[in-house]
């Protein structure tokens, strides 16, 4: 199965959190449907990119990266490459690049869906259509700062950094919210 085939069958079969997150996902599906070439940064206006919210399995807290583009704390993620073969498998890797922490654990369904422009780099004014996972970290790992970044901290669920995003503020949310 193709990388592209993987994220058709990962969003048709996502049962998304609210009518906004099913309104991305269709729009995600229709570009998709329209741009074979949709899972690579080459793609315009739009492509999709996989990311990952990495947690902490003994505390409410999340490892944030301040980006070396954008200059801002996110969740560690990034553009999926010919390598990838699982946008679960692609958010992985990029979460693992980013922290270089080892024995991380993802879970292969999204949290959630986030499109947004981009303000710098070779994609300035292209989109993202980010599909974002939830990974945990195993106990006692330390994380190392890659060249991709300003710097990488753990931040308390109700501790985020002011002027933090709101997609990654939600994105923290739908994380720790309890199940059924």
């Amino acid at each position: 199965m193709s990388l592209h085939a993987d994220a058709t069958a990962v969003l048709t079969g996502w049962d998304p959190p609210d009518a906004e997150q099913a309104e991305l996902r269709e729009h995600y599906l229709k570009y998709l449907a329209g741009h074979e070439d949709g899972m690579w940064r080459s793609s315009r206006p739009e492509h999709l990119t996989a990311s990952a919210l990495v947690v902490d399995p003994a505390t409410p807290r999340v490892l944030l990266t301040l980006h070396g583009l954008v200059n801002r704390w996110l969740q560690l993620g990034g553009h999926c490459e010919m390598g990838d073969t699982t946008l679960s498998g692609a958010a992985l890797r990029e979460a693992t690049e980013e922290s270089g922490l080892s024995g991380l654990l993802i879970d292969p369904v999204p949290l959630q869906l986030s499109r947004h422009e981009l303000t710098a780099g070779g994609c300035k004014g292209r989109f993202h259509l980010d599909v974002q996972f939830r990974v945990t970290a195993a106990a006692g790992t330390e994380y190392v700062v890659s060249e991709e970044s300003h710097d990488l901290a753990w931040f308390g669920v109700g501790e985020l950094p002011s002027g933090i995003d709101s997609a990654v503020e939600k994105l923290v949310e739908r994380s720790y919210r309890p199940i059924g």
